[in-house]
């Protein structure tokens, strides 16, 4: 799913979430309880971002805060699903980014597969990334090794 450009905002600590228990935000106005249900549909969730200021996008960031809260809330719902944090950087900032994501995923007790290096694909315009070939050699070894986690752990 594509946050860019969408209504998405950061969670405000109603804890209506932690009231309802019910695996969605009480915000309902945008793309996030959509996100949750394919979230919860998956075995497997990459989310990626681009690199702003040293970290993920504000878009990112919201669905972090308020997926986080929702998951929390209700049992640890993304515990044992797969995750992998991918991201584009133009020159700094990404291992930050990177992080950021990943944080996201331990807190919720997913399980994080590794590559041949770090998730980043290295870019300015659309499309420079396809020139990176040792981040698309990355993007390989990621699927290949989560694809390989989400089979071993489903037999």
């Amino acid at each position: 799913m594509q946050l860019a450009g969408k209504n998405i905002r950061g969670c405000t600590a109603c804890g209506k979430c932690f009231e309802k228990q019910d695996k969605q935000c009480v915000v309902n106005n945008d793309i996030l309880n959509e996100c949750i249900g394919k979230m919860l549909d998956s075995d497997g969730i990459i989310l990626a971002s681009p690199t702003y200021f040293a970290d993920v996008s504000a878009e990112m960031k919201a669905l972090i805060e308020r997926a986080g809260f929702v998951a929390k809330a209700n049992n640890d719902m993304f515990s044992h699903k797969v995750g992998a944090a991918v991201v584009a950087v133009r020159r700094g900032g990404a291992i930050h980014a990177f992080d950021t994501i990943n944080h996201f995923f331990f807190i919720s007790q997913m399980i994080v597969p590794g590559s041949s290096y770090w998730n980043i694909g290295i870019g300015l315009a659309p499309g420079d990334v396809k020139t990176d070939d040792e981040g698309i050699a990355t993007m390989k070894t990621l699927g290949a090794n989560m694809a390989w986690l989400m089979k071993k752990i489903h037999e």
